[in-house]
């Protein structure tokens, strides 16, 4: 079957060169965009029931924009003064350069990994000594601990905001050709939302083994995967389907 309609479990890009407009413009498909799942901060006073003291740390593990966010968010919550020597362990360049929302960049001690959590752990061994703050969603990678671990390094997790199951009641009666997914929570989210859904001819698209894991372990088929060699990216495996499938343009 042709495909003609797919639906990001993600919110619609910001950036105007976003690789999902080239493909909506390269092979004529619609393409819509919609959180399946959303963030929301914890308090202050849950923080402090984690036994956290913000002062307590010298240094701080930035894995995503979120923890970013929401790491400033209870520090002005709780009032405490975020002092120019903190160091900034950030997991990414993007996390990095988010940074700037908060802090002036080039004053302060940032160090910055490529892409994965094992990445990093080679700047965060040189600097051991420090006091190390993990703030995170209630939804961890295993990878990081386990990382942490095997550091020694003295390092404490506290949720400082949880990944919440989005309301897609209103997509009851609305049929895509693809859906694409990018984290188990988002497979979660589908079921709990439509827990009678049949996917028939819906192709669905994921990336990242334990995305594939959670769609197969439900009884979904995958029939599109990211990342492969031959497809790095999510829109690189939607244009490769989409080609042999509508035909090549």
């Amino acid at each position: 079957m042709k495909v003609k309609t797919i639906l990001v479990s993600q919110p619609e890009p910001k950036i105007e060169n976003s690789p999902y407009f080239d493909l909506i413009e390269r092979q004529k498909v619609k393409i819509d965009f919609r959180p399946f799942i959303h963030v929301e901060g914890v308090s202050g006073k849950d923080v402090r029931t984690q036994k956290v003291d913000l002062a307590n740390y010298t240094a701080i593990i930035l894995t995503s924009r979120n923890s970013v966010d929401h790491y400033f968010r209870i520090a002005e919550e709780l009032r405490f003064k975020v002092p120019d020597s903190m160091k900034y362990f950030c997991l990414s360049e993007a996390v990095a350069y988010y940074l700037q929302k908060y802090v002036v960049y080039r004053k302060r001690k940032i160090y910055v990994g490529k892409r994965t959590f094992s990445e990093l752990a080679p700047l965060i061994k040189k600097y051991k000594n420090e006091k190390f703050l993990l703030p995170t969603s209630d939804k961890l990678k295993p990878e990081v601990p386990l990382v942490l671990n095997e550091l020694k390094v003295d390092w404490k997790e506290a949720t400082f905001y949880r990944t919440v199951i989005s309301d897609l009641s209103d997509l009851r009666d609305v049929y895509y050709d693809i859906l694409v997914f990018f984290s188990p929570s988002g497979i979660q989210s589908l079921l709990e939302n439509f827990p009678n859904f049949e996917q028939k001819e819906t192709r669905i698209a994921v990336f990242g083994n334990t995305t594939v894991k959670a769609a197969t372990d439900e009884g979904l088929r995958v029939d599109i995967q990211a990342p492969t060699p031959e497809t790095p990216s999510m829109t690189m495996a939607l244009e490769k389907y989409i080609k042999e499938v509508n035909g090549k343009k």
